[in-house]
């Protein structure tokens, strides 16, 4: 009897120090929250985000541009034209994406690997923003050889983009985005072009409900050469969340759909009405097993 009251007092007493005052002072684990969702998609407008899938997800990508308004009623202010890129993006990791597509305005195919580097967090690591590395090759397929008046080679056709994408989320509202741009192009007209093409972009996204956003790009071009024929690329949009679809409804002076075509080659300008209407719609696909 006596052994059973020692054994109860000695548990009573592990009891009453578990919860007392000195160990409830003790400090919580630091933890690490990370920023969610800065942006819905991986495209803002025409261009990128810093958002990659999530490991063995695959994004199908249908972009779609109209011919441009000023057009007039014979071409329906441009909705006669159609011109679309398809596209498949899939997550080998959470961070590590690789993509490839096709464009139907120069028949160009592009691949590319996207990679995030840093994560917005708070807490034991702080990190402000967001940093996603961005690499794309291209090549351009129109015209065909036989059509041009001047041979054109394999090499020729090749373009090179090399992004870095520094965003920050405000707020649930509020997200902002930075996006300095190399593009390389082997082959260009030397009188007015250079081949390598400097560029910064910088966009937003600016949630209005919880399914609907505004969103809006814009790239200044850095070294120009006087005589330059295209036009800096500029681009206002809708985004719609519908389950597993993301629907974007877009205008912009760019019909290109590509980086080099739309960073490097917009060939529109806004003050006369070269704008194309259009939209983006991302539907993702998930492949993991499920527990």
């Amino acid at each position: 009897m006596r052994n059973l009251f020692w054994i109860f007092t000695l548990i009573s007493f592990s009891a009453l120090a578990q919860d007392s005052p000195l160990s409830l002072l003790k400090e919580p684990k630091p933890t690490t929250e990370y920023a969610e969702q800065t942006f819905k998609s991986t495209r803002l407008v025409t261009g990128q985000t810093v958002e990659t899938k999530s490991a063995r997800e695959l994004e199908f990508i249908f972009a779609h541009r109209f011919g441009p308004v000023n057009s007039g009623a014979y071409e329906l202010f441009g909705l006669d034209q159609a011109f679309v890129r398809l596209g498949l993006e899939y997550g080998i990791t959470d961070r590590l994406g690789v993509g490839f597509g096709r464009n139907s305005v120069d028949k160009t195919m592009d691949a590319y690997l996207r990679y995030k580097l840093l994560r917005q967090s708070t807490g034991e690591r702080n990190m402000p923003v967001t940093i996603t590395a961005f690499g794309n090759a291209a090549i351009r397929l129109s015209p065909r050889s036989e059509d041009s008046p001047t041979p054109i080679t394999t090499q020729d056709r090749l373009s090179y983009t090399v992004q870095a994408l520094i965003a920050r989320k405000f707020n649930e509202k509020l997200s902002l985005q930075l996006m300095p741009s190399w593009v390389h192009r082997n082959t260009v007209d030397q009188d007015v072009e250079l081949n390598d093409q400097l560029a910064v972009g910088v966009g937003g996204r600016y949630k209005i409900t919880g399914s609907v956003a505004l969103t809006s790009e814009y790239y200044y071009r850095l070294n120009v050469p006087e005589g330059n024929p295209y036009y800096n690329s500029f681009g206002l949009g809708v985004d719609i969340e519908t389950g597993g679809h993301v629907f974007q409804l877009i205008i912009s002076n760019s019909q290109g759909l590509t980086e080099r075509a739309f960073i490097a080659e917009t060939t529109g300008q806004w003050s006369e009405g070269d704008l194309h209407l259009g939209f983006n719609v991302t539907r993702t696909f998930q492949f993991r097993k499920k527990k």
